[in-house]
């Protein structure tokens, strides 16, 4: 009797908090309804018809370090149990995986929702945003605060506002864009107090929200007693507006100044300097959306001699190239204006070799998206178009085709870069980034035979353009689940504008272990100071 099967049969957990559950969560879609927000009408009050007990049979079940055939169930928001044959009761939803993939939901470490820049505000917002991420299999990311008048705290009192209506969970960074006491004090505050572990820096954007050197040294020191993560958006801010100012001067106005204006040297360069100051420091470094060769080799060079550096793709750098920019339509080139720049044919195929050896970490999106209407902000001077583009809905799948379809990549490593890195990184992980026994019920199931095609006529952000357009592949998320709940499934999107829960994050990742014995070694080995006597008179 020994080879048949084992079935596990799931009794109850806590009926009283699964109740309350699916009340809170009706309520929400009340909420939904009655403030007019929808893909579809019938979607109105429906979003509670998932349950919060779900079976998923069958499939194939991926973590970055291993993968499996067998079932996952779910209740209560929780992965609650991992094994093969499971048996549940008729009020548990069952969804058969067979022959498709059970993967952590996506994390985009890099997002700009309802940002304030260059004089308009990006068209997705905490819900609008977290709409596209669950259609498109990512069930968190990790958004940018920028200050408020130089003020952290009140930029994040602002951004706890805009975050009011999140779909799903979510996480902040914090950027720094000036340098005082009150500013060194404020840190302490988001890293104690407010659950933020990472802080980033413009070396770009001169006088907006560029700091200089010194005031960059200053943060990487505070950033390290704090066991925060410094992250750097690698320009030289000073060369980029010496170029701005040569291109415009050349009669040269439309998008694609914005390319010509910032080469990949000053990002090469930035990048370059960012890691020399950082091991100065002796902290660990994040460089956000590596877009050329140039920084990618920066980044190699001291990860090979043994620096803490991480290194952040984003999709548009993998898959696009910047001939778009030299579109004849405005409207055309300018939707691909971001910075830096997507880059010249090449530079994406030496990304994608970067990510699948591990030179890059983790794959995020910059999504910061702005319509035609705020593009046509800089119809006649390119220094003016918005920069930004969208990426938040595409970037699971355009990944998996372009990496794991390709075989560049296994599924593993695709769940690794697209979900458990970042959620290690961050330090939240196996909360987050798993499918693991009491891991977040944030799940995707996967087609490897089923095909996508990307249109802004279809896509779930509110831009009226997509930088992806007309673009198909292998590969689609068929079903995305987030904190236990069925949120996309069958092409239909079912979400709550205020379900979406803040998660905090730690101090002092795993980028800091060995910091104190590295400090340790480099002060036994100054040799110094050296003790003299004063020679006695002749």
């Amino acid at each position: 009797m020994d080879h048949l099967p084992k079935f596990h049969c799931i009794s109850s957990f806590v009926i009283t908090a699964t109740v309350l559950s699916l009340f809170a969560f009706t309520s929400g879609s009340n909420q939904f309804c009655q403030a007019g927000i929808g893909y579809a009408a019938e979607t109105c009050g429906s979003a509670s018809i998932s349950g919060s007990k779900i079976l998923i049979n069958g499939g194939t079940v991926v973590n970055a370090h291993h993968q499996q055939v067998t079932d996952v169930y779910i209740e209560n928001g929780v992965v609650a149990l991992i094994q093969p044959n499971i048996r549940v009761g008729d009020d548990v939803k069952i969804i058969d995986a067979t022959g498709k993939y059970v993967m952590p939901g996506g994390i985009d470490p890099h997002t700009h929702m309802g940002m304030e820049f260059m004089g308009t505000e990006t068209t997705d917002d905490f819900f609008s945003g977290h709409s596209a991420a669950l259609a498109g299999g990512t069930t968190m990311h990790i958004d940018f605060i920028i200050p408020v008048n130089g003020s952290l705290v009140s930029g994040f009192e602002s951004y706890v506002k805009k975050a009011e209506r999140s779909a799903m969970d979510y996480g902040f960074h914090m950027a720094v864009t000036k340098w005082d006491e009150t500013v060194s004090r404020e840190m302490e505050i988001m890293v104690h107090d407010k659950g933020i572990n990472s802080f980033k820096f413009f070396m770009a954007y001169k006088g907006s929200l560029m700091i200089n050197d010194e005031l960059l040294i200053k943060a990487f020191k505070k950033c390290k007693s704090l066991g925060a993560l410094a992250m750097v958006h690698a320009e030289n801010g000073d060369a980029v507006a010496e170029g701005q100012r040569r291109i415009y001067k050349l009669g040269i106005t439309g998008p694609e100044g914005h390319a010509l204006s910032r080469p990949p040297e000053l990002e090469g360069e930035a990048t370059s300097r960012a890691i020399r100051l950082a091991g100065f420091v002796n902290t660990p470094l994040y460089v956000v959306h590596v877009m050329s060769i140039d920084a990618m080799e920066e980044i190699a060079k001291a990860r090979k001699s043994g620096q803490k550096v991480i290194g952040e793709p984003v999709v548009s750098g993998l898959v696009l190239d910047e001939s778009g920019l030299w579109d004849p339509d405005f409207k055309t080139a300018a939707k691909f204006v971001m910075s830096p720049p997507i880059r010249a044919v090449g530079h994406a195929k030496a990304l994608q070799a970067a990510l699948s050896s591990g030179i890059l970490q983790l794959v995020g999106t910059d999504h910061c998206t702005f319509n035609s209407t705020q593009k046509a902000m800089g119809i006649d001077d390119f220094r003016k178009i918005p920069n930004g583009v969208n990426g938040i809905e595409e970037r699971m799948h355009l990944v998996w085709d372009t990496m794991v379809v390709s075989g560049k990549m296994t599924a593993s490593d695709y769940v690794r870069v697209t979900s458990t890195e970042c959620a290690k990184i961050f330090n939240i992980y196996p909360r987050k980034g798993a499918i693991l026994v009491g891991s977040d019920a944030d799940i995707i199931i996967l087609n490897p035979n089923s095909s996508f095609e990307i249109s802004s006529t279809s896509h779930h952000s509110r831009s009226d353009t997509n930088v992806y357009e007309g673009r198909k592949g292998k590969g689609k998320v068929e079903v995305t689940i987030a904190g236990g709940r069925v949120v996309w499934e069958n092409d239909e999107l079912k979400v709550v504008p205020g379900s979406g829960k803040y998660i905090e994050m730690q101090p002092f990742g795993y980028l800091f272990d060995g910091i104190d014995k590295a400090d340790a070694k480099y002060l036994s080995a100054l040799r110094a100071p050296v003790i003299r006597h004063a020679s006695s008179a002749a």
